[in-house]
């Protein structure tokens, strides 16, 4: 390979993951349609951290949702790898969303007669594979999140980080491609927040997993590759880190 195509090769950025087309997304209530997302596009490469800030009720958490395959768009297109997520069956979309897609909420979503160790297992149990299987995958995610001592501890004993953390390494467990993570640190204090950010930072570095992030915080948000600023249902303004 000449000096050139060397440098051009390097140069190249990573492949796109995923696309967001003129994404709209209504609901029809009392005779009124409401538009929370008004046309959206957006593009997203394989290992970027990306955050999505902006006021209350301006369309983060349903682009979320409907990037992460949860809701189909009103109108527009998802596309992961060049495959539209609209050309998939409703059983074929749950199975993609299970081996392909992590999600973290800020309300954890654990469930509480689990323990920390099964709740992490369940996505792996509801694609069908084996405990046996995945149980090394599991002990080590719970040990990298700092929680390898407390894996029989159940949600109720555990605390509002360190419930978080079982919540992230349940989403990683599939070794999904992307991870989609709606406030994750929206209840947390501000230590155990920034401590819960800086984990998905590291994470992002170990795995170059894709992290989407809606975050309250512009200030852990501006540490993210690229920071999209949302407004009536629109991307405003892109912002890319210092």
């Amino acid at each position: 390979m000449s000096e050139q195509s060397a440098e051009t090769a390097a140069a190249a950025p990573p492949p796109l993951l995923l696309r967001a087309q003129g994404v709209h997304k209504w609901f029809d209530l009392d005779n009124r349609r409401i538009e929370v997302l008004r046309g959206v596009d957006l593009e997203v490469r394989a290992g970027e951290m990306v955050a999505v800030v902006g006021r209350s009720g301006s369309g983060k958490s349903t682009l979320l949702h409907v990037l992460g395959a949860l809701d189909r768009p009103s109108v527009g297109s998802v596309v992961y790898h060049g495959r539209p997520l609209e050309d998939l069956a409703d059983a074929e979309l749950a199975a993609f969303r299970n081996r392909s897609i992590g999600f973290v909420f800020q309300f954890h979503h654990l469930l509480p007669e689990l323990t920390a160790f099964e709740n992490v297992l369940m996505p792996a149990l509801i694609a069908r594979q084996s405990r046996d299987e995945v149980h090394d995958r599991v002990a080590f995610l719970l040990d990298r999140v700092g929680l390898g001592h407390r894996v029989r501890h159940h949600p109720g004993e555990l605390s509002g980080g360190e419930q978080q953390r079982v919540a992230l390494a349940r989403a990683l467990v599939m070794q999904p491609e992307v991870v989609l993570a709606d406030e994750p640190t929206g209840n947390l204090d501000g230590r155990t927040a920034e401590e819960v950010h800086a984990l998905m930072e590291e994470l992002n570095a170990e795995t170059a997993t894709t992290f989407v992030i809606v975050s309250h915080n512009r200030e852990l948000a501006a540490r993210m590759g690229r920071t999209l600023v949302m407004v009536d249902g629109l991307i405003s303004d892109v912002l890319e880190a210092a």
